[in-house]
């Protein structure tokens, strides 16, 4: 325990911040609990007075904290003999009441000894807990046990296997260190993870292209197949679904550049007009397409999201990450910058975010940053020929055209390349 050296003025200002937030939070208390029962602990006078309690408790023997201590019991036996004078029926059961109590006999404390933001903060977190009561247990009702478990798949990729991680590189092959390897999946599932969120519980009927624009966010390669099969279902007008699949790829040269800001922010700074212009000139395209839509009636653009955090799928973009940045090392040192953009083409036909974060991270040495961002461009470029050709096979001749579009914009970003690899 720290001891306490505050200047009288500095001491002054703490205790009436305590006293504030006490009164702050006595009032949310009172408005959620006692407006029809008041026969329970707590309140707007009675958590002034425990936070200056814990306040004094703690100046008397600020050293170890003896005496501040020494009141927490005499709190527990305080709140146990109300809870037994009250009849039955008057009062209730729930662990927040008493909760609130030993936050109140805290928050004295936690001013004297943290910095004010930190007594604030907890003081914000508990009001907003205590006044959205029915609406988190509403969220009981609203997120779906599988949600949940999607959650906890989240905080295992980012809060034991990121920790876990070695820093280290673990082999000459590569100069990426495991640690590199999995925050580079840890970012990419936070993108999709997010994406994934807003399209199961925005509401999106209305939204012209947003699902598209969310569906790019996370895979545009996977919202270009969807799009191509609703073409051979016949459920939308064709100009929609090349808005929604021009869109996509909009998106994915937003993402391209995300990701690679995460990891390079030179290097992202560098690449950032090809892939802003590639980016608006797609987004052009598409709202031209969605003028032709909106002339015809059909109904919403809407696409089922996909849970993206699936641990083996997130093992497997791992290895693949590891197993391209080892290839490209190769690649460079024996056949050059030439082999180097050959390959960013051959990978950009499969999955163009782990060639790109390889590069990122530095995965590949001795290049400057205009090669990098031909690369980038080239593996970008091959995706949506690529995904040109997913368009044309899953929608038929009716795909035609979004799977010219797509291509168009590859002979663009192509063009782009040539122009940063003659820097």
């Amino acid at each position: 325990m720290q001891t306490l050296s505050l200047a009288p003025h500095d001491l002054a200002a703490r205790l009436l911040l305590a006293i504030g937030l006490a009164v702050f939070l006595g009032l949310t208390f009172e408005e959620v609990y006692k407006s029809e029962r008041r026969a329970i602990p707590g309140g707007i006078r009675s958590f002034p007075m425990l936070t200056l309690a814990g306040a004094m408790l703690l100046l008397i023997e600020p050293s170890h904290a003896l005496a501040f201590v020494a009141g927490l019991p005499v709190l527990a036996l305080w709140l146990y003999a109300y809870r037994r004078a009250v009849p039955a029926g008057g009062a209730t059961t729930s662990m927040m009441i008493p909760a609130s109590n030993l936050l109140a006999y805290v928050i004295g404390a936690v001013a004297l000894l943290q910095p004010p933001w930190v007594a604030v903060a907890v003081t914000v977190a508990a009001v907003l807990l205590l006044s959205t009561r029915e609406r988190l247990h509403g969220l009981i009702q609203t997120v779906p046990r599988d949600e949940l478990l999607t959650a906890g798949k989240f905080l295992i990729l980012i809060g034991i296997v990121l920790p876990l991680a070695p820093r280290q590189a673990v082999t000459a092959l590569t100069p990426l260190t495991p640690y590199g390897l999995w925050l580079a999946v840890v970012a990419v599932c936070t993108l999709s993870y997010a994406s994934y969120l807003l399209q199961r519980y925005l509401p999106l009927s209305n939204a012209a292209l947003l699902p598209a624009l969310l569906g790019g966010t996370y895979s545009s390669t996977a919202t270009t197949v969807a799009l191509a099969k609703r073409l051979r279902e016949g459920a939308h007008p064709q100009p929609a679904i090349s808005a929604g699949i021009v869109a996509a790829t909009a998106m994915m040269y937003l993402r391209i550049g995300a990701v690679i800001a995460v990891f390079n922010l030179d290097l992202a700074i560098a690449v950032a007009p090809a892939l802003l212009a590639l980016s608006a000139l797609a987004g052009a395209i598409a709202a031209f397409e969605w003028r032709g839509a909106a002339r015809r009636r059909g109904p919403a653009l809407v696409l089922a999201p996909r849970n993206p955090l699936q641990i083996p799928t997130a093992l497997v973009f791992a290895v693949l990450l590891a197993a391209i940045s080892v290839i490209t090392v190769w690649v460079r040192g024996s056949f050059g910058t030439g082999g180097l953009m050959t390959l960013s083409a051959i990978v950009g036909l499969a999955d163009v975010d782990p060639f790109v974060l390889n590069l990122a991270q530095g995965g590949i040495t001795h290049l400057s940053d205009a090669v990098l961002c031909a690369a980038v461009l080239v593996a970008a470029s091959s995706n949506n020929l690529a995904k040109a050709g997913y368009a044309a096979l899953f929608g038929g001749a009716a795909a035609r055209r979004p799977a010219l579009l797509l291509a168009l914009l590859a002979l663009v970003g192509i063009g782009a390349a040539a122009l940063y690899a003659a820097a």
